[in-house]
């Protein structure tokens, strides 16, 4: 179950993880680059048809209207002041993580907030200011990410323009665009989808949202009924033992273990 709603993370890790290479070692793994065209090749997209090409043109001016130059690092700065930063700077002041310190939560320790901040000082004084620097690069960062995704974004924007509308509907939306009116529309309809008031709304209805989450994990149970458990380390025959620690180089007891591990993470429900 897990894997199933860890799999959005997943994607956006496969894509991260060849920009991350490139940056420590000059070029990306040729592991990470068969990883990236995998990922890139689950949304390739039919070439554009000729009417569709003669087409383009237009929708392209159009893009260029909805996306100038600047609009995609605007729009994260919008995110930033409507909700990501609030969100960051709550995680902040929840009081240091003294698991990434000593490898155990306080939960775990029994330990109030008082005494896992001072383990945490102890071990890293400048903790609260490495976390204050952390978010305003994440912020940087972030803005540098949408400016090298705008010439993409305007150009698969302008692609979808150029299949969804007629060159008739082009040319209305374009004559909307040049009043005053549209050209506000064109020049804000980005940011909009980040503004505050729609975030807000999406945030007060999340009690609703878990409760189908929670309804969906028990959907998906009663899909599953009549298939068989996955097997335990105890239930493999010795054939099936032995192809195993072939095949992966481990252990009986490094098998077990990992398999009684990953059997238990897959139990848990996915907010766990």
């Amino acid at each position: 179950m897990k894997k199933l709603w860890g799999s959005c993370a997943a994607a956006i890790a496969l894509a991260a993880a060849p920009l991350a290479a490139q940056v420590e070692n000059g070029a990306p793994s040729a592991e990470d680059a068969q990883a990236l065209a995998q990922l890139q090749s689950l949304f390739a997209a039919e070439p554009l048809t000729a009417e569709q090409q003669a087409r383009l043109p237009l929708a392209e001016d159009l893009i260029d209207s909805i996306i100038p130059d600047g609009a995609m690092a605007e729009m994260m700065d919008t995110m930033f002041e409507g909700y990501l930063g609030p969100l960051m700077q709550l995680a902040a002041e929840a009081g240091p993580d003294l698991s990434a310190h000593i490898g155990i939560s306080a939960e775990e320790l029994g330990l109030g907030e008082n005494e896992a901040a001072e383990i945490v000082a102890i071990i890293d004084p400048d903790w609260k200011e490495r976390r204050t620097r952390e978010m305003a690069l994440m912020e940087q960062m972030m803005g540098e990410v949408m400016t090298t995704m705008e010439p993409a974004m305007r150009k698969g924007m302008s692609e979808a323009y150029a299949v969804n509308f007629t060159s008739a509907e082009l040319k209305d939306i374009a004559a909307f665009f040049a009043t005053e009116s549209g050209a506000t529309f064109a020049r804000k309809s980005l940011a909009l989808s980040s503004d505050p008031r729609i975030m807000g709304a999406a945030m007060q209805q999340m009690p609703a949202m878990m409760q189908h989450f929670a309804r969906l994990e028990e959907t998906m149970k009663s899909a599953m009924s009549g298939l068989g458990e996955p097997k335990t380390y105890d239930d493999l025959t010795s054939d099936e033992k032995a192809r195993l620690a072939r095949l992966t180089g481990l252990t009986s007891e490094e098998l077990r273990s990992r398999m009684e591990a990953a059997a238990a993470a897959e139990k848990q429900g996915p907010f766990d």
